[in-house]
């Protein structure tokens, strides 16, 4: 049952796509600038002497700062960028053409040129949904996927919105010599609603095949976004949650959303574990365990029509083992963080979430001892990209003579709300996208905005 709300037009927005030095693309069709200009074909822009500058290979001039180029039939019309890097700071980062309908606009930040696309709503989540996971996945998963991904979008947009005009300070931080806890959200961007890698949500524009089955999920949900007590859910989702579904103010700042709950990824109660994940002893329990899960499975079918050719790369979601030595583990803290603590001796979880994801991490060294935190700083410092969880056990032993230290984990990302795969197996069951939406965002209602 849909929730009665004011019926607006789709709105347009504005996507951070690259930052570069010097930006390479191809216009495929004809674009229009503000002055009237037709421009086609093969262009580059660069900063230089503190202004922008365009050319091809005929000519090239000054542009003003905000410079944007539309195209002239939206439908036929498309730009292809080159380079732009994806999976920014993850284990598969990797550069590629990229390929995008709509708009761009060119702005100078920090002496670089920071190209941005503007299109629809509707037209950024079909390639949102086709980017975030496989194109083929059920038609269930990927109404539920649309949904959540524009309520997240209007919710950040209405978030900066609030914060703009209250002139509210937005701190992402806090350090002492003891403790130092950092959460990163989509609020670091100024110049544009959002970004296009997995800061925000992926968006690789047309670049990954659009199918007509996303084609239909977006357009059967047109308009459709979650909301609890009158506002637009943030509605968050991550690859696995490994069980259990993490607070929202775990991961992010210290507020709570009744929808975005702690929940067993499970319709039937788990037997065999206490499922007080804060608590040390039942969180170890749950992590070296197996419970019963949605997205606890080795089912090749589903996870392909979820997972994107890299994200398969990684082969283990629900449960995994990652070992350093000692002698790696110190470097690897110290490069990360950039506090020397000397030889890494001990890791004590002080705080735990509703997922046994730690917050809170005592990290004690030879030289030094200090409190990281939240989730997303935990797992920087402890991977040369990005840990796949904090849900992590801890066991130090000695291999061969050497120290070392073996991390177990559970899940892949910050568990809060949808769980992909979870849902992805629910939807291969055959569970409706409102029964895959409840079971995520608990209390959520259905509105239709546009």
């Amino acid at each position: 049952m849909f929730q009665p709300f004011l019926l607006m037009s789709a709105p347009t927005i504005d996507v951070g796509i690259m930052l570069q030095n010097e930006i390479h693309f191809t216009l495929h069709g004809d674009y229009e600038d503000f002055r009237g200009d037709h421009l086609t074909a093969e262009w580059k822009v660069w900063v230089e002497n503190g202004g922008l500058y365009l050319s091809n290979l005929m000519r090239a001039f000054q542009i003003e700062e905000g410079f944007t180029l539309m195209p002239h039939d939206s439908s036929v019309c498309s730009v292809t960028l080159n380079d732009v890097t994806i999976g920014i700071g993850f284990h598969w980062e990797r550069r590629e053409n990229q390929t995008f309908r709509g708009g761009l606009r060119f702005i100078i930040e920090n002496q670089q040129v920071r190209v941005i696309n503007r299109l629809t709503i509707e037209d950024y989540l079909k390639s949102v949904i086709s980017s975030e996971m496989s194109a083929t996945s059920s038609m269930e998963l990927l109404k539920a996927h649309a949904v959540i991904s524009r309520s997240w979008l209007l919710a950040q947009i209405e978030k900066n919105k609030e914060l703009v005009s209250s002139q509210t300070k937005y701190q992402t931080w806090t350090e002492t010599d003891e403790e130092r806890v950092r959460w990163y959200d989509r609020e670091d961007h100024e110049d544009f609603d959002v970004c296009a890698d997995d800061h925000c949500q992926r968006y690789q524009g047309i670049s990954r095949a659009t199918t007509t089955e996303v084609e239909k999920a977006v357009n059967d949900t047109t308009g459709e976004v979650l909301t609890y007590e009158g506002k637009i859910c943030d509605a968050r989702f991550s690859k696995c949650c490994g069980g259990m579904l993490e607070l929202f103010e775990n991961a992010w700042e210290p507020i709570n959303h009744p929808y975005l709950r702690k929940a067993p990824d499970a319709l039937s109660p788990q037997m065999g574990f206490d499922l007080n994940l804060e608590f040390e002893p039942s969180a170890k329990a749950w992590i070296l365990g197996n419970p019963e899960a949605f997205c606890n499975t080795h089912d090749k079918q589903v996870l392909s029509q979820v997972l994107n050719d890299y994200d398969r790369e990684t082969n283990d979601f629900f449960r995994w083992k990652v070992t350093y030595s000692q002698e790696v583990i110190s470097e690897l803290i110290c490069r990360k963080t950039g506090i020397d603590f000397g030889e890494i001796l001990e890791f004590i979880p002080v705080q735990r979430g509703a997922s046994g994801r730690i917050i809170r991490l005592k990290i004690i060294g030879s030289k030094r001892t200090m409190i990281i935190g939240k989730e997303l700083e935990i797992r920087k410092a402890l991977s040369e990209s990005h840990l796949y969880s904090s849900a992590i056990v801890f066991e130090k032993k000695e291999l061969d003579g050497v120290v070392h230290f073996e991390l177990t984990g559970a899940g892949w990302g910050h568990g809060v709300g949808l769980c992909q795969i979870g849902a992805a197996v629910m939807g291969a069951k055959g569970y409706d996208y409102r029964v895959i939406l409840e079971h995520y965002f608990g209390g959520s209602k259905l509105a239709k905005m546009f």
